[in-house]
């Protein structure tokens, strides 16, 4: 799984040895660097398990390790209404 932006991904010692303990990972971006063949330098934050960001991170690993996280009870995932954002509440789009 080749990530793009936007993708939530879960990383672990499967990516890298680095990541002894898993950890919840939003992708910002995947740079064009050339490294080794099968590995990747992204740049995201680093999620909690309610999937808010924690901390800002640039990370190498293993592409073939990767895997798609799928965060149940998260506002990831979850279409935001107008009432949601406050729109309703200020009138706007209400004309």
């Amino acid at each position: 799984m080749v990530p793009r932006s936007g993708d939530v991904i879960r990383v672990t010692r499967e990516a890298s040895v680095q990541f002894a303990s898993p950890l919840l990972f939003r992708v910002i971006r995947v740079h064009d660097w050339s490294t080794y063949d099968g590995w990747a330098w992204l740049d995201g934050y680093e999620l909690n398990p309610a999937g808010e960001a924690i901390d800002r991170r640039s990370i190498f690993v293993q592409i073939s390790g990767l895997q798609r996280a799928h965060l149940a009870g998260s506002r990831f995932g979850a279409p935001r209404s107008r009432a949601h954002l406050g729109m309703a509440a200020a009138g706007v789009g209400n004309r």
